[in-house]
C-alpha cells in the first residue's frame, strides 16, 4: 500500500507548528530559528516530503484572480451565481476566471490543477454530479491542506473543512408542498434525482415533512427518481398515468417543464387539475406556457456571499472558524399555481 502523502499540515501538527511556520523553514526563511529550521527539515526528510510547488507558488503570490469551477454553464441559476461573484470582485478589485466541470469527475480534477498553477488566490466551486457520485473530494483536500482558500456552494460535501454557502432546501421544498397543500391537493407527485445528489436529497426531505406534518403518509409510488442527465418522457408519462396526481413538486426546472408537457400531452390543465411548482426560478420557468411558480434559490446573493467569504479568506490568511452561510429560500408565485 502507497503511503499517505504527507502536507504541511501533517508536519504542523506533529511538531506542534503553524502552517506558516513549517512553510518558512523548509523555505530556509531567516525569521525562523536555526533549531526549529533543522527539526521542521529533518521531519520533511524522514518523511520524504515532496512540496507542492503548485500549490506553494498559489499561497505565496497574490494574484487577485478567483478561480470558479461550475458544472453546468446552461443552467440559469449558475449564471446567476458567477454574475454574483463577478459583481462582488470585480467592486473589490478582483478578476473570476470561469471554468466548466460539465458534471465531469475528471474535468473538475482537471480544471482545478489547471487554474492552481499561482495563477489564482483561491477558489469557489459548486461539485460536479461526478464527484458526489464518486464520493472522491481527495483534489479538495489537498488544496485546502495546502491552506489555499476554497468555497463550495449549492452542491457542497461535510467531508471537507471550507466556507460554504448554501440555500434551504428542505425549508424551500417544505414551503412548497406546503403551498400545494392548502391549495387542497391531497396527490402529490415528487419529480427528483438519484439520493447522491445532496440539494435533491434535502428536497425530498422537505416535501416529506410537509406531507407528515399535514397528516398524510409518504408513499414511494408518487415519487419518480429520475437520471440527471437523460430525461425520459416516456417514464414520465407512465409514472403520471399509474398514480393520476393534482399536483407535482419537481427538484428542478428542467424535469417541471418535462413533467408539464406530458400532462398538457395528455389533455390535462395546468392549474385547474394539476399544480406545478419547481425549484429553480429560472428563464424556462419564467418564459413557460403557463408560467411556473417556482422556488427562488436567489443565486447572484448566493455568489456575492461566496466571493466575499474566499475574499475575506484571502486576505485575513486564515485557516480557522470555517463557516455555513444558509440563504433563505422564497417562492415566486406564478400561473401553474392557484393563487392562495
Amino acid at each position: 500500500m502507497l503511503k499517505q502523502k504527507i502536507t504541511l499540515k501533517h508536519i504542523a501538527k506533529e511538531l506542534d507548528v503553524s502552517i506558516s511556520t513549517v512553510s518558512k523553514a523548509l523555505k530556509n526563511s531567516e525569521e525562523i530559528s536555526r533549531d526549529t529550521k533543522d527539526r521542521i527539515q529533518a521531519f520533511a526528510k524522514l518523511y520524504n516530503y515532496k512540496p507542492n510547488n503548485i500549490a506553494i507558488s498559489l499561497k505565496n503570490k497574490r494574484t487577485k484572480n478567483i478561480g470558479v469551477i461550475i458544472p453546468d454553464i446552461v443552467h440559469h441559476f449558475f449564471t446567476t451565481v458567477v454574475r454574483g461573484i463577478e459583481k462582488y470582485a470585480n467592486a473589490q478589485g478582483y478578476n473570476v476566471i470561469v471554468c466548466l466541470s460539465d458534471e465531469s469527475f475528471d474535468k473538475e480534477v482537471i480544471n482545478m490543477e489547471m487554474l492552481a498553477n499561482g495563477s489564482i488566490d483561491g477558489f469557489i466551486m459548486s461539485l460536479s454530479a461526478g464527484t458526489e457520485k464518486k464520493k472522491d473530494f481527495n483534489h479538495l483536500k489537498e488544496v485546502t491542506e495546502q491552506g489555499i482558500p476554497l468555497v463550495l456552494f449549492d452542491r457542497v460535501t461535510n467531508e471537507i473543512r471550507c466556507d460554504k454557502v448554501v440555500i434551504d432546501d428542505i425549508l424551500g421544498a417544505y414551503l412548497a408542498t406546503e403551498k400545494l397543500l392548502k391549495e387542497g391537493r391531497k396527490k402529490i407527485a415528487l419529480l427528483t434525482t438519484e439520493d447522491f445528489f445532496s440539494v435533491s436529497k434535502n428536497r425530498n426531505l422537505g416535501y416529506e415533512k410537509a406531507l407528515r406534518d399535514f397528516g398524510l403518509v409518504v408513499e414511494e409510488k408518487y415519487i419518480l427518481r429520475l437520471p440527471f442527465m437523460d430525461i425520459d418522457e416516456d417514464k414520465i408519462s407512465d409514472f403520471l398515468n399509474s398514480i393520476v396526481p393534482d399536483a407535482v413538486l419537481s427538484v428542478n426546472e428542467i424535469f417541471g417543464i418535462h413533467c408539464m408537457r406530458v400532462l398538457q400531452r395528455k389533455g390535462l390543465k395546468v392549474p385547474e387539475d394539476v399544480s406545478i411548482i419547481g425549484f429553480t426560478d429560472g428563464l424556462l420557468a419564467r418564459h413557460a406556457n403557463p408560467s411556473i411558480t417556482s422556488i427562488a434559490q436567489h443565486g447572484e446573493k448566493m455568489g456575492e456571499t461566496a466571493a466575499r467569504m474566499l475574499i475575506e479568506r484571502v486576505e485575513r490568511e486564515d485557516e480557522s472558524n470555517y463557516r455555513t452561510e444558509i440563504i433563505q429560500p422564497t417562492i415566486i408565485t406564478r400561473e401553474s399555481t392557484l393563487n392562495f
